[in-house]
């Protein structure tokens, strides 16, 4: 099962790991091992990532980087495929993102001794491209009957699907509260009539893909590989930029 229905999917650019995510989660169906086992793998593969930064092996750093990426997708593509959807994996999934993010960008930082500053604002920037690349494809999933388990609005702890506990749903829902309440926040005002756009074309989406953070991590893998490390965090602060690009041509598009 897609996120989108076929008719309305799109060329994504951050999911270019999903053919592989596929091959993964097909060899896995018939394990033991679950969706969460997955996302424990890929914040295995960030961490290592982090390590070869901070040894300089950027090499092995990209290849844990795109790993990562793979195995985020992974873990969706297996709920889907053994049909046990959790918001538990859904909010792990999205709290381990976030606390990765947070560590990649003081990695970059410290293996690059620059402005602690800038890397913050790089670290808004990343995020902020990220929820409004989720926010835009949160609503078409709603819209054409996709995925579930993600929600336009995150107000309040959702019930616990079959299989999960209701504390585990509350924890991890308080996290990603408290890790992406106000980005969500901050998107929503930027756009709030988005929820309602008539049209989202699929030339579109593939722009703002380029938000997604498979994208991200992908862009952060090349520049290390051709020693650019130190332009990293510059490079996202500028980057973030477009975001302010992305949101009048969405409304000029339903206008």
């Amino acid at each position: 099962m897609a996120k989108l229905p076929k008719e309305h999917q799109f060329f994504d650019v951050s999911d270019y790991g999903r053919p592989m995510a596929k091959l993964i989660a097909n060899s896995l169906t018939n394990t033991s091992l679950s969706p969460i086992h997955v996302t424990i793998g890929f914040i295995i593969s960030g961490l290592l990532s982090i390590i070869c930064m901070v040894y300089h092996q950027y090499w092995a750093a990209a290849f844990f980087l795109v790993l990562k990426s793979i195995l985020d997708a992974a873990d969706g593509e297996l709920a889907r495929l053994k049909k046990t959807p959790t918001y538990t994996g859904r909010y792990f999934d999205s709290v381990s993102d976030f606390l990765l993010n947070a560590l990649f960008i003081l990695t970059l930082w410290y293996i690059t001794q620059g402005s602690l500053f800038y890397a913050f604002l790089a670290f808004i920037g990343l995020q902020l491209q990220g929820t409004l690349y989720n926010y835009y494809y949160v609503i078409l999933r709603k819209k054409h009957n996709g995925d579930t388990t993600s929600r336009i609005f995150e107000d309040e702890a959702p019930k616990a699907m079959n299989g999960e506990k209701q504390s585990d749903v509350n924890l991890l829902f308080g996290l990603y509260r408290l890790f992406y309440g106000l980005f969500d926040k901050v998107i929503h005002y930027l756009d709030p009539n988005a929820i309602t756009a008539q049209k989202l074309p699929k030339w579109f989406m593939t722009c703002v893909s380029l938000f997604g953070l498979g994208f991200q991590l992908l862009i952060i893998a090349l520049m290390l590989v051709f020693d650019l490390a130190a332009y990293i965090i510059p490079f996202f602060i500028v980057y973030s930029l477009l975001i302010f690009v992305v949101i009048p041509t969405r409304k000029f598009i339903n206008r």
